[in-house]
C-alpha cells in the first residue's frame, strides 16, 4: 500500500513540474507576443498570442489568467492590422480581417471589438466603392461610376461627394432627367450649389452643341434651363443666337440684352449691341434701335455702320 501512495505523489509531483513547465513556456511566448507589439511587429505578435493562448489552455486553471488575457487582446489586435489595411486602401483585405476579428471577438465575449466593427464594416465598404467610383469616372466609364457611387450612399446616404459625382456622371452621360433627380440628394447632404454648377454646365455644352448642328429649339431650352441652375453670360448669348436663327427677335432681344448686362465688357459686345439694334429697328421700335446704335458709335469696327443708322433714324 505505501510503495501504490508514493508512486500516485511521484506521479502527482510529476505533472505539477509539467504543467509549471507547460505555464512558463506559455508566459514567455505571451511576454514575447507583447515585446514583438511593443515594436509593432503585430503579425509576429498576434503569431505569439494565438500560441500562447493555445498552450495556456492546456495548462487548466494554472493558465486561465493567461487565458483571460490571451482573448482580450487577440480580437482587438486582428482588428488593428485589419485598420491598417483599411488606411493602405487595402479594402478587400481590410474587410476579412474585421470580420475575422469580430468572429474571434464573438467567440471570447469580446462585445467592444464586435461593435466596432459592426460600425467600421459600412465605412469600408464605402471607402472600396468610392475608390472604384473615383477611378471609373477618371477613366470616363460613368455608367460604371454611377453604380459604384450608388454604392456608397448605400452604405453612408449623407455622403455629399459621392451624390455630387452622381449628378456630374449623369450630366456627362447626356441623362439629364436623372441628374436632376440626383441633384436633390447633393442638395440634401449639403452639394446643392456645386451639383446646379455641374448640371448648368453640362446644360450649357449641350445647347452650344445644339445650336451648331441647327437645332435651335433644343438648343434654346437647354441654354435656357442652363441659366436656371447656373446664371451665365455664355448661355443668354447661345439663346439669343438661337432665338435669331428662329426667326423669333423678341426672344432673341431678350436674351442678348441679359447677355450685355452680365458681360458687358465682352470682346463680342460691340458686335452684340449692334445686333440688338438691327432687331429693334426690324420690330419697328425707332427710339431703342437709335439708343443702342449710339452705343457703338465709337466702336471701331461697328462705328460707321452705326453712324449710317443713327442719321438714317433721326432725319
Amino acid at each position: 500500500m505505501k510503495r501504490i501512495v508514493l508512486t500516485v505523489i511521484a506521479a502527482f509531483f510529476a505533472a505539477c513540474i509539467v504543467n509549471a513547465q507547460d505555464l512558463a513556456s506559455a508566459t514567455e511566448t505571451y511576454n514575447s507576443g507583447a515585446e514583438q507589439l511593443s515594436m509593432g511587429n503585430k503579425e509576429a505578435a498576434l503569431s505569439a498570442f494565438q500560441e500562447a493562448l493555445a498552450l495556456g489552455e492546456a495548462c487548466g486553471e494554472e493558465g486561465a489568467d493567461l487565458v483571460a488575457n490571451c482573448k482580450s487582446t487577440i480580437p482587438s489586435l486582428i482588428l488593428s492590422i485589419g485598420k491598417e489595411l483599411y488606411n493602405d486602401k487595402n479594402f478587400d483585405d481590410a474587410l476579412a480581417k474585421i470580420k475575422e476579428a469580430s468572429a474571434k471577438a464573438a467567440e471570447y465575449g469580446n462585445e467592444e471589438v464586435v461593435a466596432e466593427v459592426a460600425d467600421l464594416i459600412p465605412v469600408i465598404t464605402g471607402a472600396k466603392s468610392m475608390a472604384a467610383g473615383t477611378d471609373a469616372f477618371n477613366a470616363k466609364d460613368y455608367a460604371k461610376a454611377v453604380e459604384s457611387f450608388k454604392a456608397v450612399l448605400e452604405s453612408d446616404p449623407e455622403n455629399g461627394a459621392a451624390a455630387l459625382r452622381i449628378v456630374q456622371c449623369l450630366s456627362n452621360l447626356g441623362d439629364f432627367a436623372a441628374a436632376k433627380e440626383a441633384l436633390a440628394t447633393a442638395e440634401a447632404n449639403g452639394q446643392g450649389a456645386n451639383a446646379k454648377k455641374v448640371l448648368g454646365s453640362a446644360l450649357l455644352k449641350k445647347a452650344a452643341a445644339d445650336l451648331k448642328a441647327g437645332k435651335n429649339a433644343d438648343a434654346i431650352a437647354a441654354a435656357v434651363e442652363s441659366a436656371e441652375y447656373a446664371e451665365n453670360a455664355q448661355a443668354y448669348l447661345i439663346a439669343g443666337q438661337a432665338s435669331t436663327k428662329a426667326n423669333k427677335d423678341a426672344d432673341a432681344i431678350a436674351n442678348y440684352e441679359k447677355y450685355l448686362e452680365l458681360s458687358p465688357a465682352a470682346k463680342n459686345a460691340g458686335a452684340i449691341t449692334f445686333t440688338v439694334a438691327a432687331l429693334y429697328q426690324k420690330a419697328g421700335n425707332k427710339a431703342k434701335a437709335l439708343e443702342n446704335y449710339k452705343k457703338v458709335l465709337a466702336d471701331p469696327t461697328y462705328g460707321a455702320q452705326a453712324k449710317a443708322q443713327v442719321d438714317a433714324l433721326s432725319k
